[in-house]
């Protein structure tokens, strides 16, 4: 009888990178995170339960430390499982050092990160387009539901949660690389808040003409890349989980 492969454990750290919309788990309202380590070796972290976290709470561009251990179901190698009372918040990397640090991750096209054996990947788009479309009411309600169910999730020792209200856009990017033409909607839990942030304080139309600036003006101009990462249930299948202002390289604005 051969026997199990053992479970490998450790403590890292890694600069996060991507939090992704929230999502109903077996432990209630968990987070994907994605990031890389010192190395630049990507790590995906879940299930976080981000809203639980208090003091530990962690923005982008923070390097977090933590222990952590292989999934039991999760194959894909850059997974961890994090033990949340483990995670300790560090530095956030300076502006002028993210740009050199991060473009050797950079690819061409998701086709390039499949070929390393990758599932997670950074690509910088071209002919950027935002696009945003109102949910239907059942999108919504079903959102609403999901959202819920996994704030009414709890144990002993853990506050309540207000349900999170469902965005009411699916914003969606369609963009181009190496590999040709491309449509995704955003799972980037941040450009959820910039909507949340923007219609509160200008209202709902001016939310949205204020992201379209952002996206399809000043991010494009002054530099993004796009964070992508497989489905965990369907691995050939490529997410948008991430959008990132990110300044192209000094030698590359020349070329």
């Amino acid at each position: 009888m051969a026997l199990a492969t053992p479970e490998k454990q450790g403590r890292e750290r890694a600069l996060v990178l991507v939090k992704a919309l929230p999502h109903d788990s077996k432990v209630g309202e968990t987070v994907c995170c994605a990031g890389v380590t010192e190395k630049r070796e990507w790590r995906r972290q879940f299930p976080i339960r981000f809203r639980h976290l208090k003091e530990k709470k962690f923005s982008r561009w923070q390097w977090i430390e933590y222990q952590w251990r292989t999934p039991g179901t999760d194959k894909r190698s850059e997974s961890r499982r994090v033990q949340e009372d483990s995670i300790i918040p560090g530095d956030v990397l300076p502006l002028n050092k993210r740009a050199e640090f991060l473009d050797p991750l950079v690819v061409g096209s998701v086709e390039v990160a499949v070929q390393r054996g990758q599932s997670l990947a950074l690509i910088r788009p071209r002919d950027v387009r935002f696009v945003c479309r109102k949910k239907t009411v059942e999108e919504i309600e079903t959102e609403r539901a999901s959202f819920a169910a996994a704030a009414s999730q709890k144990t002993f020792f853990d506050k309540d949660l207000t349900a999170l209200d469902p965005c009411p856009y699916d914003f969606r990017f369609r963009y181009k690389t190496d590999a040709g033409s491309h449509d995704h909607s955003c799972a980037d839990w941040e450009t959820a808040v910039m909507f949340w942030n923007f219609e509160k304080r200008y209202g709902e139309d001016e939310a949205l003409r204020l992201m379209s600036g952002t996206f399809n003006d000043e991010y494009p101009r002054k530099g993004m890349v796009f964070a992508m990462g497989t489905h965990s249930r369907w691995p050939q299948s490529w997410l948008l989980i991430g959008v990132i202002r990110l300044d192209v390289p000094k030698q590359m604005a020349f070329l």
